[in-house]
């Protein structure tokens, strides 16, 4: 445990006493501004993001959840909701308000014959993909293995298993949340089916979901990798990407990308540095078919450099941690887009090439297939007819970089949006982006507002992209 902190020393977010009672009563630890640990307990993955909260609760169960929300709602202070951290707004922190704090809370449990997970919402994907891999299975994760399974799945979830197997919200069986009131229920589709409804894809707009539980595949060994490409094909190379990936297999997932060449033992060295472009593939059909499948995305185009073969799935997944490690300057921008047309292409090829670092990427992410086998009314994610999810996503070290580098995300984003839909994927939405909430959930928006008013009428939980309970 921590030693004892009198809060109002620093911030006046509440009394000395109410911290002590409360760290009385925890499982886990309280953290104030006075505590050793403090400065290392609010970072958060997105280096831009600086804020000085009254304390930090590091849930050990669902009675600290409780515990926290409770305080904040009492005390009317901000609640931020932590797992993985990876919220680029910062969500996940605030100035002198409470953050609950779940990234203690990592349990797994694997039902092999059910092909059920239930994870405790604290996990990340790295530890959900670490619990199903022994079994060979899997569920659609992202691709960061360091991202948290609750935010990105409250989201929707996007990630190479997609089409295939859907977004990781169509593979949520059911969910325990925390709600404003200090209640811990159950969302499925038999109990509380309306909450149920709004988590997948609604974000973290009605409480804290403190487990979750997933449907899981048969996906153990993939046949896949990164195929690099001279950034001068790039607008041929996105033509036959876009006819290719339409026709092709559901177990092919393949997402292209602008990049600068790291330095990886595979790629040349007297290319490192180069701007190029790339597509991810993962095939997670029979493995034996996965050279054959692949080959066209290897025929596309001159090579430059490639890492395909058959791999465990949890390391592709995992396979760009280490080039993204917390502490980097994040802006993104983000857009659904139906039809990757000609004229958005070319605006691709205009400002794909700029990319500013080996860090910042440009990612176009297929969510046909499954995705589009579930009506746009039965969850909250609402894009099922969008083909593809944009994300330009300005990521580098030097803050001293930071406003030309976001010029290069605005700039790129102001090109491509026209030939876009209005909405794009919250998961990759900025701290700028609040007025875009209605066109991010189109039809579903109004139903969305209801349920907030019924879990959450106060708006305790507005550290986020906000419904608001008053629409």
């Amino acid at each position: 445990m921590t030693a004892t902190t009198d809060v109002t020393r620093t911030d006046g977010g509440f009394s000395a006493q109410t911290a002590d009672e409360l760290r009385a009563s925890l499982r886990g630890d309280l953290v104030g501004p006075q505590d050793r640990a403090y400065d290392e307990a609010r970072k958060v993955y997105n280096g831009m993001i600086d804020r000085r909260p009254a304390a930090i609760i590091r849930c050990a169960d669902v009675a600290d959840v409780i515990a926290a929300v409770g305080l904040a709602r009492d005390e009317g202070l901000d609640l931020s909701v932590r797992g993985g951290s990876h919220s680029v707004p910062g969500f996940g922190t605030n100035d002198g308000g409470i953050v609950c704090d779940l990234s203690g809370m990592r349990g797994t449990r694997v039902d092999p014959e059910r092909r059920t997970v239930r994870a405790e919402g604290g996990c990340t994907w790295g530890d959900l993909d670490h619990a199903t891999h022994a079994f060979g299975l899997a569920t659609t994760g992202g691709i960061i293995s360091t991202t948290g399974i609750a935010g990105l799945t409250l989201g929707g979830g996007i990630g190479h298993l997609a089409r295939g197997h859907g977004l990781s919200c169509d593979n949520l069986i059911s969910a325990d949340v925390v709600t404003a009131d200090g209640q811990l229920v159950t969302a499925s589709e038999d109990k509380n089916a309306d909450l149920f409804w709004a988590l997948r894809g609604g974000g973290g707009n009605f409480g804290v979901v403190t487990s979750l539980e997933y449907r899981l595949h048969p996906v153990g060994e993939i046949y896949g990798g990164p195929i690099f490409y001279p950034v001068d094909r790039a607008g041929e190379l996105m033509c036959f990407y876009r006819d290719f990936i339409a026709q092709a297999p559901e177990q092919l997932g393949a997402f292209f990308a602008f990049q600068v060449a790291p330095p990886l033992p595979f790629i040349p060295e007297d290319r490192h540095g180069e701007t190029m472009c790339l597509i991810v593939a993962c095939w997670s059909g029979p493995i034996e078919e996965g050279e054959q499948a692949v080959k066209p995305l290897l025929d596309a185009a001159p090579v430059v450099a490639q890492h395909v073969g058959p791999m465990p799935y949890p390391a592709l997944n995992g396979a760009f941690d280490a080039l993204l490690p917390p502490g980097l300057q994040h802006y993104w921008k983000a857009d659904f887009v139906r039809e990757l047309s000609d004229d958005a292409i070319a605006a691709h090829v205009e400002h794909g090439p700029r990319v500013p670092c080996v860090e910042a990427t440009v990612h176009v992410y297929p969510i046909d297939g499954a995705c589009h086998r579930v009506a746009s009314d039965a969850t909250a994610f609402a894009y099922r007819d969008a083909r593809f999810a944009c994300v330009i996503a300005g990521m580098w070290p030097d803050p001293a970089h930071n406003e030309r580098n976001i010029a290069w995300v605005r700039d790129y984003w102001q090109a491509i949006h026209p030939h876009s839909e209005l909405g794009g994927y919250v998961n990759f939405m900025s701290g700028d982006d609040q007025d875009r909430i209605r066109d991010n959930y189109r039809g579903n928006y109004d139903r969305l507002v209801e349920v907030k008013r019924r879990y959450d009428p106060e708006n305790l939980f507005r550290m986020n992209q906000n419904i608001a309970p008053a629409g």
